[in-house]
């Protein structure tokens, strides 16, 4: 487990994963503002609301100049299903090791049920261009998150 949690001017942790297309470094990204949001798993109830919102703001988060990347222990085989049932146009990454996750503190304890468990904490950490956390926002709710980070980063 970790208690590492990222802050505002930590250098955010470079990785390259699997996706369900291909490979996904972060570094290949600098001159960008890349959006990492952790979720538990690839279509269930919760996890489907955050991906379909950041769908239906991909365009404007685009338009800001703002890329989105789905992060989950999921395999790339079923990141593909849901990329086809949800029509996700967005970089999905497979992290079965919890390499990335660990690093951005988007694995550890949480209550689940009233219970504590280990697994993925809902996480979102904004990648400035220069590699840098502009943002990191911990145990999210998938119900209008998206819209609560547009708000935060100004993008109507």
């Amino acid at each position: 487990m970790t208690d590492t949690r990222l802050a505002q001017g930590d250098a955010a942790p470079d990785f390259t994963a699997t996706t369900d297309q291909g490979s996904f470094t972060l570094s290949d990204q600098r001159g960008k503002h890349v959006i990492l949001y952790f979720y538990p798993a690839a279509m269930t109830p919760g996890c489907t609301t955050e991906a379909c919102d950041f769908r239906d703001s991909l365009s404007a988060l685009q338009a800001a100049g703002y890329e989105v990347v789905g992060i989950s222990k999921d395999s790339p085989e079923k990141l593909a299903e849901f990329r086809e049932a949800e029509g996700l146009t967005f970089t999905l990454v497979s992290d079965p090791d919890l390499e990335v996750q660990r690093a951005y503190g988007a694995w550890g304890e949480k209550m689940n049920y009233g219970k504590v468990v280990e697994g993925s904490i809902r996480s979102t950490v904004v990648v400035d261009p220069d590699g840098s956390v502009e943002l990191a926002q911990y145990n999210v709710k998938a119900t209008g998150h998206v819209a609560r980070l547009r708000r935060e980063l100004g993008i109507d």
